[in-house]
């Protein structure tokens, strides 16, 4: 795993639904130095599909 235990946040949410249901929700974090490690950081352009294009048939079921 790229990350050290310490760069990266877990944060577990339960509430209330208007309904009245309970949900559960996650969130992740990273800190942003252990993202520069890796190249990433705040500056970097958002991300594109590369060219060229995959074929259409290609997707997450496609790996």
């Amino acid at each position: 795993m790229p990350f050290a235990a310490e760069d990266i946040r877990i944060d577990l949410m339960r509430c209330r639904e208007p309904d009245g249901r309970v949900s559960c929700r996650s969130a992740l974090s990273v800190r942003a130095d252990a993202l520069r490690r890796l190249g990433l950081h705040p500056d970097q352009p958002t991300s594109a599909a590369a060219d060229p294009l995959p074929p259409a048939w290609w997707g997450p079921w496609g790996c």
